[in-house]
């Protein structure tokens, strides 16, 4: 009862700039479930309020994150419209195995350099947890700015580890907001995997 309390308090003292970050990241998810480029002018909006949230919260990891999701943000939306073909979009693709090697060296790669830099060179209180979010995002964002199915699968880890880190840190409306997150995600692999089967049927 006392752990809703408290979540009830810092509800209460929710700022107006947390509370547009999440209002804008969960349209971001939204349109991007929905493969709408929406994703990405929303999704700009919402890592730049959260860079200076997380620096806020000592989250360092999370407020370099976000500035790469910046830039990997205009990345994207670059990729995406960038079609030769007559089509609005580039299609959904899977990674190959090369592909798949490869992001899976740079998420455990990223999180073991994370872990060590926040650890040795920082006054953070959860360099691990930090390191973890922020190494699914790295990953994430990049397959998601070339439109790889398996995008989701880091969204899902990031969103995942990120309730229980946000709650702790005072931040419970980001936490509910990785609740959503999560949901979305789920569902946003279905849907794309779905139209994936759809284009490989064709």
């Amino acid at each position: 009862m006392a752990i809703w309390t408290r979540i009830l308090e810092q509800l209460s003292q929710t700022s107006v700039v947390e509370f547009m970050a999440v209002i804008t990241g969960i349209l971001s998810v939204w349109f991007n479930k929905q493969e709408k480029i929406l994703v990405y002018p929303f999704g700009i909006i919402s890592v730049t309020l959260y860079i200076f949230i997380d620096y806020r919260c000592k989250l360092y990891a999370d407020s370099g994150i976000n500035t790469y999701c910046l830039l990997m943000s205009l990345f994207g939306w670059y990729h995406w419209k960038n079609t030769k073909t007559g089509v609005d979009q580039i299609p959904i693709s899977k990674s190959s195995k090369q592909q798949k090697m490869i992001s899976l060296f740079t998420l455990l790669g990223a999180f073991v350099l994370l872990w060590i830099i926040l650890r040795r060179f920082t006054d953070s209180d959860v360099p691990a947890w930090d390191a973890l979010t922020t190494a699914f995002a790295i990953t994430g964002m990049y397959l998601m700015a070339l439109k790889k199915v398996e995008h989701w699968y880091c969204w899902i880890g990031c969103n995942l580890s990120s309730i229980p880190l946000y709650t702790y840190k005072g931040l419970p409306l980001t936490g509910i907001q990785f609740i959503v997150f999560a949901c979305i995600a789920i569902s946003g692999l279905v849907s794309w995997k779905k139209k994936l089967l759809d284009l490989e049927s064709r």
